[in-house]
Protein backbone atom coordinates (compact mmCIF):
# COMPACT_ATOMS: atom_id res chain seq x y z
CA UNK A 1 0.00 0.00 0.00
CA UNK A 2 1.51 3.65 -0.77
CA UNK A 3 0.95 6.25 1.78
CA UNK A 4 1.98 10.26 1.08
CA UNK A 5 5.08 10.75 3.50
CA UNK A 6 6.39 14.44 4.16
CA UNK A 7 10.31 15.20 4.40
CA UNK A 8 10.99 17.50 7.01
CA UNK A 9 14.02 19.67 7.30
CA UNK A 10 16.20 18.43 10.13
CA UNK A 11 17.67 22.05 10.56
CA UNK A 12 14.82 24.16 10.27
CA UNK A 13 11.79 21.94 10.84
CA UNK A 14 10.02 23.23 7.86
CA UNK A 15 8.20 20.50 5.41
CA UNK A 16 9.51 21.47 1.80
CA UNK A 17 8.57 18.22 0.26
CA UNK A 18 5.98 15.00 -0.11
CA UNK A 19 6.48 11.91 -1.37
CA UNK A 20 5.13 8.42 -2.00
CA UNK A 21 6.22 5.36 -0.78
CA UNK A 22 5.47 1.85 -0.63
CA UNK A 23 4.51 0.86 3.61
CA UNK A 24 5.11 -2.77 3.07
CA UNK A 25 8.57 -2.89 1.26
CA UNK A 26 10.13 -0.07 2.81
CA UNK A 27 10.01 0.08 6.23
CA UNK A 28 12.41 2.37 7.55
CA UNK A 29 12.14 6.13 7.74
CA UNK A 30 13.51 7.61 3.83
CA UNK A 31 16.17 10.18 4.92
CA UNK A 32 17.33 12.61 1.59
CA UNK A 33 19.80 15.37 1.11
CA UNK A 34 17.65 18.20 -0.39
CA UNK A 35 17.58 21.82 -0.96
CA UNK A 36 15.81 23.90 1.79
CA UNK A 37 14.24 26.78 0.21
CA UNK A 38 14.46 29.11 4.15
CA UNK A 39 18.27 28.38 4.47
CA UNK A 40 19.33 28.40 1.07
CA UNK A 41 21.57 25.19 1.07
CA UNK A 42 21.36 21.38 0.67
CA UNK A 43 20.25 19.52 4.44
CA UNK A 44 19.13 16.43 5.48
CA UNK A 45 15.37 16.00 4.96
CA UNK A 46 13.44 13.19 7.29
CA UNK A 47 9.76 11.32 6.40
CA UNK A 48 7.37 12.49 8.97
CA UNK A 49 3.67 11.60 8.45
CA UNK A 50 1.28 14.13 6.99
CA UNK A 51 -1.95 15.26 7.92
CA UNK A 52 -4.76 13.83 6.33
Amino acid sequence: MRVKVGLKCSECGDINYSTYKNSKTTTEKLEFKKYCPRLKKHTLHKEVKLKS
